[in-house]
């Protein structure tokens, strides 16, 4: 039956429907979450109606369904409820998590038709990054292979308003112009080389982290640092590191 079900869900999908009602819904990390849409009543079997999520990257999930005629069936997990109120088909989401964000849809199956009826993008919304910002300088001199080179990564944060637990983690990635995606080549730990704040009344800190290598002509390409913090990765602006005598420009 589920085969069945997901089978006409990807053959639906993308089709407009006059009776579909979409919003869009944001909610903060622990919240509860009522999501309803309208059942039509009737005394006989006619229609039933399903909650269901689309997260991407994976096949719809059922999360529950029930009949146009009243019915005391409740579908409950230990954080998600499926139940008739009057007139209505609720979905209850209960103290939300990051993993909740998503695409939910109620639908309605009537024999072989089916409509959707009321869709809603809901947002969990985590705490905010405390870094205000992530910025990188270029070295200032030519570059040669066999030169030793310094990068640096300014990372500012609002320490005062510091939101989230524990100490954000940076990284360095290369982007090469044979690679499609960056590859990670350095992880700081926890602290920076240089921490140190203005003396003026809230300003950010600054923490400066500084990568170091001997390099050879096939090290051209951009270098990223990259923040990981409150469940977000902030990448700075790259450093286009260019080989004096490589005739290949990145």
């Amino acid at each position: 039956m589920l085969t069945v079900f997901y089978l006409l869900l990807i053959l639906t999908v993308g089709r407009c429907s006059d009776d579909l009602n979409f919003d869009m819904k944001t909610v903060g990390v622990g919240d509860d979450v009522n999501l309803t849409c309208t059942r039509e009543t009737s005394s006989e079997y006619k229609a039933t109606f399903f909650w269901i999520r689309l997260v991407s990257g994976n096949i719809p999930e059922f999360l529950g369904g029930t009949y146009s005629f009243d019915y005391n069936g409740v579908n409950k997990t230990p954080r998600m409820t499926t139940k008739q109120e009057p007139g209505t088909f609720l979905l209850q989401i209960h103290e939300t998590k990051l993993s909740d964000t998503g695409l939910y849809y109620c639908i309605k199956i009537n024999e072989l038709s089916l409509t959707f009826l009321k869709g809603t993008f809901l947002r969990i919304k985590g705490p905010e990054p405390d870094i205000t910002a992530v910025i990188q300088v270029p070295p200032s001199d030519p570059v040669r292979p066999g030169d030793s080179v310094t990068l640096q990564c300014s990372v500012l944060s609002d320490s005062e308003n510091k939101t989230c637990p524990g100490e954000h983690s940076v990284y360095w990635f290369r982007a090469g112009s044979d690679e499609s995606h960056p590859s990670l080549i350095y992880a700081h730990g926890n602290s920076g080389d240089e921490c140190e704040r203005s003396p003026q009344t809230h300003s950010p800190q600054k923490c400066v982290y500084s990568f170091s290598k001997k390099v050879s002509s096939s090290d051209a390409g951009t270098y990223y640092c990259a923040v990981a913090t409150c469940g977000e990765i902030l990448f700075g602006n790259g450093t286009k590191l260019e080989i004096e005598g490589n005739c290949r420009t990145f």
